[in-house]
């Protein structure tokens, strides 16, 4: 008997009743594909009802920024309901084509009726789709283990509770990869989502179904999460912006792992994430959640046109970008230097040791324990599969590996996970103590460099499937917990992948040999580079980002 034997089918005949309490988990893996093909077609049916008595230019809506689109619904010259339809019409449509959803949100229906209520919101009006693991009431945050399905959300999560005060009508839950560490976005559950760009490539992870609306033209806001690089990654693959706060500014993020993970928004430019930021920071939020600070968004850092000290990185020393995107990060510098911000090099402390010692224990101090027993008993996808083999070699097998590797360590980089874990309570509280003198030693180090913000890589372009490796160049700024967002500035040219032909990596390992694998081609592919300021600088990083944007935009030819 399982948790779930005992359990009801409402209107199941007995057959149905009988498999269900034999094979729960995969019955009710039935049913939640059963409830989104059902959520899918109810929409399709409410689109094509609305739309049969009223007339509407869908592509003119469709096309507008965000800023464009609310100044339109505060003027009330657009009506939420023709934008919402509009939404609605297009995610169906680019659901067929990427399968990025997991389910509509059918209570966004009823919500349109009473959305006036909330006129004067910052969002008034403006459809959100979010990721599966956000929580909705009455919905499931799968994270695309079935284990967690048939346990629907007793409540809104805070940010949903402030979306909806601000007016904005969340519509769409977004799909993700497997447990969430991954840059690829595929589940047993939902299947695999495809890039908007190209979909024989991924469109990344772990918000990578976010990734693959916003930038197939599906939604205009969305919301996800980053632990490693999951907003960043998929808005690098899928030509959007992302943008990670420092964790703690939003909501508070039970503390789980020493890599701090953190929601954030993801959009077609950063105005539209700078908007997100101040409607979500506000007396409604401050109210809702206690622990977060009170810190409204401050329009004038955002706004101001100071030139900038800005650090300069193209190599980490562990992950060595391909050529396309140090290309699309020299081009910006070159830029940044012509409208007169000062750029210097800037190099990272230690990150070999630092990817090993606190990063990989930091988010698996227990041995990947709790992740193996969420994944037991259940179907395991073929984007996991590769870290679960690593992950599943017996602790002490791993203890010998890590010792008798120890003295290789400095030479040649070997798969983390399978040796890396925290043996008892004071190897963890010693992390945790080396963490914070770590995070300590960068800020001085930042600040011995004098600079205000931090111009470095972007993993990309989007990868083929199946790839398994190491974000250094994301993961570390979640182990800071300093600001960070990713920002489209180029393309894959032909030159490109002709260049990636001399590629070689750091370490000419099998880690470099994948990961030239992974970006072949790309030719088309969005590029883009990532911003960095220090901790609680979060409108500071958006206007360097804003900065890069406006910069590449006007780019002469």
């Amino acid at each position: 008997e399982t948790k779930y034997g005992k359990k009801q089918i409402h209107g199941a005949n007995p057959a149905c009743q009988y498999a269900f309490n034999l094979f729960p988990r995969h019955c009710i893996d039935i049913l939640a594909r059963s409830r989104r093909t059902e959520s899918l077609q109810r929409a399709e049916q409410e689109v094509l009802r609305y739309k049969q008595h009223k007339s509407f230019d869908s592509a003119a809506i469709l096309s507008l920024s965000l800023s464009e689109l609310t100044k339109k619904l505060r003027e009330g010259s657009l009506c939420p309901e023709n934008v919402f339809y509009s939404y609605m019409e297009k995610t169906l449509a680019v659901h067929k084509k990427l399968n990025c959803c997991t389910e509509i949100l059918l209570e966004s229906f009823d919500q349109l009726k009473s959305v006036d209520s909330n006129k004067d919101g910052l969002l008034y009006g403006v459809p959100i789709s979010i990721k599966d693991n956000v929580s909705y009431k009455n919905h499931d945050c799968s994270c695309g283990l079935i284990v967690n399905l048939d346990q629907p959300a007793q409540k809104d999560s805070v940010i949903v509770e402030v979306l909806k005060k601000q007016g904005a009508i969340p519509f769409v839950k977004t799909n993700l990869p497997q447990a969430l560490l991954n840059y690829d976005c595929s589940n047993p559950i939902f299947g695999q989502t495809v890039n908007p760009c190209n979909v024989l490539k991924t469109s990344g992870g772990s918000s990578g179904g976010e990734g693959a609306l916003i930038g197939g033209g599906g939604s205009i806001l969305g919301i996800g999460s980053d632990i490693g690089g999951s907003v960043r990654i998929p808005a690098s693959f899928c030509g959007i912006c992302g943008f990670k706060p420092t964790t703690g500014r939003l909501r508070a993020v039970p503390l789980v792992t020493l890599v701090l993970p953190s929601p954030g928004p993801m959009a077609r430019d950063v105005d539209s994430l700078a908007l997100c930021m101040q409607a979500l920071l506000c007396d409604h939020m401050f109210s809702l959640d206690p622990t977060v600070p009170p810190l409204p968004f401050n329009n004038q850092t955002y706004q101001s046109s100071k030139p900038l000290r800005i650090g300069y990185l193209e190599n980490d020393g562990y992950s060595l970008p391909p050529p396309s995107m140090v290309r699309g990060l020299r081009e910006v510098k070159a830029l940044l230097e012509q409208a007169g911000h000062t750029v210097v090099p800037y190099e990272p402390l230690r990150v070999n040791e630092v990817v090993t010692e606190l990063i990989i224990k930091g988010l698996f101090a227990d041995g990947t324990t709790s992740m193996l027993q969420k994944l037991k008993g259940g179907p395991l996808d073929p984007c996991l599969r590769p870290q679960v083999t690593t992950y599943s070699i017996p602790k002490w097998l791993k203890r010998t590996l890590m010792f008798l590797m120890k003295p290789f360590v400095n030479c040649f980089r070997s798969p983390p996970q399978s040796y890396c874990v925290c043996r008892s309570p004071p190897d963890v509280w010693k992390q945790h103590a080396d963490v914070e003198d770590y995070i300590s030693e960068t800020i001085a180090h930042w600040r011995k460099h004098n600079i205000d913000v931090l111009l470095c890589p972007m993993i990309g372009p989007a990868f083929n499937f199946l790839y398994c490796g190491l974000a250094s160049i994301t993961m570390l700024y979640n182990l800071l917990n300093f600001p960070a967002g990713a920002v489209p500035v180029s393309t894959v040219t032909s030159q490109d992948e002709e260049d990636l032909k001399d590629f070689r990596g750091n370490y000419q390992d099998t880690w470099d040999k994948l990961h030239k694998q992974a970006v072949s081609g790309g030719e088309g592919l969005p590029v883009a580079v990532q911003c960095v300021a220090l901790p609680w600088q979060d409108e500071l990083c958006l206007r360097f980002m804003k900065e890069v944007e406006q910069l590449v935009k006007h780019k002469k030819p």
